[in-house]
């Protein structure tokens, strides 16, 4: 099963991380949602915290949630000098009320959830008006190793798609780029894309 990868992985997955994508993939992202300190952010799949480290560090109030046990004990080993709210929940269905987040992030998990578009909803239905959602995941590939190995369910997205997704969740100024960085599974690797809509 997939949280029992994500369980076994948890005490190594920053080294497997920085092997696959650098911290430039963090700096977009929160570039492109123009963070302000003492706005709240969630951190959905959060892991060990590469994008919640970001967050905190310009003075945000973060809640990290993630559906591994095991991912959020080794962030909050990292993080004890930080104030982060830790969470169990699913993309598919955030523990989070309506209508009470600033900002949503999400690096690199939609390719895990069993329904993209259900998650996008939820990240939005927890946004408040004005708030905005970033996702960072892979452009569409054909690695089909990356099923195997890191048991992707998806083998990333089309940027079209994305946009199409956004946009039926309510999102407006919708816009999904190449972020110039690649997810370095294979010498050419898979490029990432980052999305950005607001409520």
């Amino acid at each position: 099963m997939k949280e029992n990868y994500f369980d076994k992985v948890a005490s190594t997955w920053d080294e497997i991380r920085s092997f696959l994508f650098s911290e430039e993939v963090r700096d977009i992202a929160l570039s492109v949602a123009g963070v302000k300190e003492g706005k709240t952010a969630v951190d959905v799949g959060a892991g060990t915290g590469f994008i919640t480290e970001g967050l905190v560090k310009k003075g945000l109030e973060v809640i990290a949630v993630d559906k591994s046990r095991a991912m959020l004990i080794e962030m909050k080993r990292k993080f004890r000098s930080f104030d982060v709210h830790y969470c169990i929940g699913d993309a598919e269905k955030l523990p989070i009320l309506n209508n009470a987040i600033d900002y949503v992030f999400s690096n690199m998990c939609l390719h895990h959830v069993n329904s993209p578009q259900r998650a996008i909803r939820e990240m939005t239905r927890i946004l408040k008006p004005g708030g905005k959602l970033v996702i960072t995941d892979l452009d569409k590939h054909n690695f089909e190793f990356m099923k195997e190995i890191h048991h992707d369910k998806w083998m990333g997205f089309r940027r079209e798609e994305i946009k199409k997704w956004f946009e039926e969740a309510g999102l407006k100024n919708v816009r999904v780029e190449c972020t110039n960085k690649n997810c370095c599974v294979q010498p050419c690797g898979i490029s990432i894309f980052v999305a950005f809509g607001e409520k």
